[in-house]
């Protein structure tokens, strides 16, 4: 009786018996890895920069999104000029049973938190920006639920003396001349239907002409032939 040749790994041990539970671990290992890059998140809207006049209010947005329970989390906003210079925190919120203890890490009083945590909101107001505000804003929030997991998002806030209006004009020209050409095309389009239809109904018309004038000619060619006849004699 032959023995069952079993297929055997680098160690000698049986592949068979290995390779399931090494599997479910690599299957494990990269549920875990994908829980964590999408369980917290935090957005600040689509415009990464946002541009204020000076001596104006601004919103400073940031949401954030979790897959599991927030109620013990810290959120903070940092300020820093340049990303070479040091990050300044300016608040800090810690949340204790979903209640929010706010805790502002500078005198000025131009910021406030204007987001409701419970609606997953932490943004904040400056009023009356001044110029030396320009720079860049971070939003961070960490979760114990979820392993103590940290999530950030960073905008830019440029305060300017005047908005400079965008001028459009070379926008504007390359789409009435981009809608013009489409315009002609579809005009040579229909010229060139109606243009094949008259010809057809044209030569419809010759061959209906046709077919009666040789209808007529065999007509006449008959009558002719009667009309030739000898008369008969008295």
């Amino acid at each position: 009786m032959k023995a069952r040749k079993v297929p055997l790994d680098y160690c000698g041990h049986e592949s068979a018996k290995i390779f399931p539970r090494t599997l479910l671990v690599a299957i494990l290992i990269g549920f875990v890895l994908f829980s964590e890059n999408l369980a917290i998140e935090v957005n600040i809207g689509k415009k990464p920069t946002i541009e204020v006049l000076n001596g104006t209010d601004v919103i400073l947005p940031c949401t954030f999104t979790s897959c599991m329970d927030y109620k013990d989390s810290s959120f903070w906003w940092t300020f820093q000029i340049n990303e070479t210079e040091k990050a300044d925190r300016i608040i800090h919120i810690k949340l204790k049973d979903k209640r929010p203890r706010v805790t502002l890490f500078t005198e000025d009083s131009r910021i406030t938190l204007v987001g409701e945590v419970k609606n997953k909101n932490i943004s904040l107001l400056l009023t009356d920006a001044a110029f030396e505000d320009t720079g860049l804003y971070t939003c961070f929030f960490r979760n114990p639920q979820e392993m103590n997991q940290e999530s950030n998002a960073t905008l830019r806030l440029i305060v300017v003396s005047e908005l400079v209006e965008v001028d459009n004009t070379l926008t504007t020209i390359i789409v009435s001349v981009v809608g013009g050409v489409i315009g002609f095309l579809i005009l040579i389009f229909i010229i060139k239907k109606v243009v094949k239809l008259i010809i057809k109904q044209v030569g419809k018309k010759k061959k209906e002409c046709l077919v009666n004038s040789c209808a007529n000619t065999e007509r006449g060619h008959y009558g002719s032939k009667s009309d030739l006849k000898t008369p008969p004699k008295a």
